[in-house]
């Protein structure tokens, strides 16, 4: 058997020979054997020889039927394809499954079944009927997680049987597949994302357009360049051919940061204070590649994803698509840290010129909202939703609220346009209500101390 993949699966066989072939008796199988063999001690008792005859019969067929089902080399091989291999939580992916007999034998009845951890559902078993030389058969099945996570596919399983049902014996392929769940994404509405104060916003894309289109920075000659671009007054003075260098547009940037804190969330599951924050930062994530900017992903550990390039945001508009997924598969997989405060993530924000900051933030104490406080100091506009998890273990309308009430008044002081997220409450509509807030309490002054600021 083989899997259709660059490398043919190694089937997991039976090894001991007969012994492996006769563990594969069915209860037919074993209920034959076993009245054959008192068939047989009897009519040797009574010295019965048609008894014998009978008893005989029956205690060798389903040694027979083992053996040559041991025997028996189907050359099938086998595929499986996900429909998407990305899905988000909640949603259903397809998984198709294909099986092609190679050999110029046709096989006998085949039950194919596939491996699948217990959240995903139940495991799929398919009976495909005898399948002609150079035959095909395709069968599909449905998976679906509340949980996001990475869940292994596989290996296939094929349940050979010969046409009396004697034995049963189970081959395996040896590859198998990822299905990755990531977070819910929701669609979040346009807003005004203006603030160039610190290179992100309308303004910035306006300077760069009067910035022309060469860099003064020529750059040495390479293969391929346009002979008109060489630079002569560089290529004189440097002693070797030097053109300039193409303009390189510098995009907005945005950082979002997501507060993983253990002790910061309380419950667990999919509609948790985590997760919700989890799938906020997903669609902050996705809103802001969409709209143009440079994202990067930020923990409270100091972690930057995609953190390919020297400042560790994501690259060139091309590089988005990679990016996103990126930043995607490892929201699939964070969980809580051990982590006592953002102090990492503010030395990471503290070289400045940060752009936007979109924080999903915890419970905080009254250091760690003053630490949140400086960060605003190091970005040109931030937004904070801020989860009480005490409010959210209670449920919608569920008692009076925490300190979280007073940690929002403290970060609006500190310039960030800070939203308080109640349990059940949906992304967007803390979106436009933090850009209600924008509006009208103005954009923040360049040293961000007394009103919040979304751009």
């Amino acid at each position: 058997m083989t899997d259709g993949g660059p490398q043919p699966a190694q089937p997991e066989e039976g090894k001991g020979g007969l012994r492996t072939a006769l563990a594969g008796l069915t209860t037919r199988g074993r209920s034959f054997l076993a009245a054959g063999i008192a068939a047989a001690v009897c009519a040797y008792v009574l010295g019965q020889s048609d008894l014998l005859r009978v008893g005989l019969l029956l205690a060798v067929l389903p040694p027979v039927c083992a053996t040559v089902l041991y025997r028996t080399r189907y050359r099938v091989a086998g595929s499986r394809r996900l429909s998407p291999a990305r899905v988000p939580a909640s949603s259903e992916a397809r998984v198709h499954l294909r099986m092609d007999n190679v050999s110029r034998l046709p096989t006998g009845l085949l039950m194919l079944q596939d491996r699948v951890p217990y959240v995903l559902g139940p495991r799929p078993r398919f009976v495909l009927d005898r399948v002609e030389a150079g035959g095909r058969r395709e069968v599909s099945y449905r998976v679906r997680s509340d949980l996001r996570g990475r869940y292994p596919l596989g290996p296939l399983q094929l349940r050979l049987t010969d046409p009396f049902g004697m034995c049963e014996l189970t081959r395996s392929f040896s590859t198998y597949d990822t299905l990755t769940v990531i977070p819910r994404v929701e669609a979040l509405p346009p807003v005004r994302l203006t603030g160039e104060a610190k290179g992100y916003g309308d303004g910035r894309h306006r300077s760069l357009a009067l910035a022309g289109e060469d860099d003064v920075i020529p750059r040495g000659y390479r293969h391929g360049d346009d002979l008109r671009r060489v630079h002569w007054r560089s290529t004189a003075r440097y002693g070797e051919l030097m053109v300039r260098r193409e303009e390189q547009p510098q995009r907005a940037r945005c950082t979002v940061l997501l507060d993983t804190r253990a002790h910061a969330f309380r419950g667990a599951g999919p509609d948790s204070a985590f997760e919700w924050a989890v799938s906020g930062a997903a669609s902050a994530l996705v809103h802001m590649l969409e709209r143009g900017f440079s994202v990067r992903l930020l923990t409270d550990t100091g972690n930057s994803v995609p953190g390919e390039g020297s400042d560790g945001f994501a690259g060139a508009s091309q590089e988005s698509a990679d990016a996103a997924g990126l930043m995607m598969d490892t929201l699939a997989v964070i969980d809580h840290s051990d982590g006592a405060g953002l102090s990492p993530a503010y030395d990471v924000l503290r070289g400045g010129n940060e752009g936007l900051l979109i924080a999903f933030l915890g419970d905080l104490d009254e250091e760690q909202a003053t630490v949140a406080a400086k960060m605003r100091q190091r970005t040109g506009a931030a937004v904070a939703f801020v989860l009480d998890s005490t409010g959210w273990a209670q449920g919608p309308g569920g008692g009076p609220s925490g300190p979280g009430d007073e940690r929002v008044r403290m970060l609006r002081q500190a310039g960030w346009t800070a939203v308080a997220v109640p349990p059940g409450v949906a992304l967007a509509d803390l979106w436009r209500q933090a850009d209600h807030l924008r509006a009208s309490t103005g954009p923040a002054p360049a040293t961000g101390t007394t009103t919040g600021g979304w751009g």
